[in-house]
């Protein structure tokens, strides 16, 4: 067997293998999810709805995962060998799937989940209308809304695209429009046309800018500094990874599909937007349910301690500015009491003023205890 084919199926099961462990952890943590607002609406957790509030946005994430890591198991060359799956297929089959790639992939599936991501941690920012249904409904809607321009546009490039090039600009190199090769024999291995690309460049670009801004924003409320890092390791991957994803998928045309450089490439490309959806999946679906449930837990742990002990911890007074209040910002702090260390605890400007129940004399109850971390 020769080498370049050893390599791109070692290549391929290695991509299978890490997809698969991509789905298990999306599924895990839709069923994490699922618990998480059993135990709200089941027992009395409602302080903690805030959390709980972008979940439709949080599967749709992950829904967007698992989709796009079906699509680049189905783009590899590992089934189009004599003897695999599309073997079996025609030619026009084998180019189909290609085309189809490209549209679902680059057109739908990778601008989603950046657009996602966005939201998401715009979501941080946002007032109670978090908590609603309605909010995701609108912000899926939105996402679907902003994915259209760059899903028509990958539609012209591989519909259209190869009709202009026939018809009217002959020397139009074929890696600008073409999503396959006809390297070998009868089989159609799958390439990223430059122009899907650029068009993809453009788009990860301005929302790369715009998470920037975004993140400032955010890190502005944010004074703990482990969340902070999260804050930073968030911003870092997808500003690094996605970017870095497009790169390789530019410098794949200078190779021909079938040799072991555009597979090693393709394969990196993959494993940047991986790491990249792994984390967004960490930090904005797993941790802040965990964190929740936690925080949960300390409270009432110390409400079994409140009747034995004078010196307790107690739910913080709102001391935050009027306006962070209405922005309905999180912020985290760290206090202390008789000059020593007390607990950290996160403080939940949830409600607008208009919407507070309690008489005009009484503080607002809008914070629970966190446990605190090291570092």
């Amino acid at each position: 067997m020769p080498v370049t084919r050893v390599v791109a199926d070692a290549l391929g099961v290695l991509t299978i293998c890490l997809v698969s462990v991509l789905v298990l952890l999306g599924l895990f943590c839709i069923v994490y999810s699922f618990y998480f607002r059993s135990r709200i609406h089941g027992q009395g957790f409602a302080q903690l709805s805030y959390f709980s509030g972008p979940w439709i946005i949080r599967i749709g994430y992950i829904f967007f995962a698992v989709w796009w890591g079906i699509g680049e198991i189905i783009r590899l060359n590992l089934w189009r060998h004599n003897g695999r799956v599309l073997d079996a297929v025609t030619f026009q089959w084998q180019e189909n799937v290609c085309k189809c790639y490209i549209i679902s992939n680059l057109g739908f599936a990778e601008p989603c989940l950046f657009l996602t991501l966005i939201f998401l941690l715009r979501a941080s920012l946002q007032s109670s209308g978090t908590l609603s249904q309605k909010w995701n409904v609108k912000t899926a809607g939105f996402i679907l809304l902003y994915c259209f321009p760059i899903f028509i546009l990958q539609l012209v490039v591989i519909l259209i695209g190869p009709t202009f090039k026939r018809d009217h600009d002959p020397k139009l190199p074929s890696y600008f429009i073409e999503s396959f090769s006809n390297t070998n024999n009868d089989i159609a291995f799958c390439t990223y046309p430059l122009l899907s690309t650029i068009f993809l460049g453009l788009f990860a670009t301005v929302l790369t800018v715009y998470l920037f801004w975004l993140g400032r924003q955010i890190l502005h409320l944010v004074i703990n500094k482990g969340l902070q890092k999260r804050v930073y390791t968030l911003i870092f991957s997808i500003s690094s990874f996605f970017p870095l994803r497009v790169i390789l998928l530019g410098l794949s045309v200078l190779t021909d599909p079938g040799r072991v450089v555009f597979d090693v490439i393709a394969f990196l490309a993959f494993l940047s937007l991986l790491c990249c959806v792994g984390v967004g999946i960490c930090m904005l679906v797993y941790l802040p349910i965990a964190d929740s449930l936690s925080l949960r837990s300390l409270q009432r742990d110390m409400e079994a301690r409140r009747g034995t002990s004078d010196d307790t911890i107690s739910l913080i007074t709102n001391q935050s500015p009027v306006e962070e209040s209405q922005r309905g910002s999180i912020s985290f702090r760290a206090m202390e009491k008789d000059g020593s260390s007390g607990a950290g605890f996160v403080e939940l400007s949830l409600f607008d003023p208009s919407q507070d129940s309690t008489s005009p004399g009484s503080p607002r109850l809008v914070g629970w205890p966190m446990i605190p971390r090291g570092g």
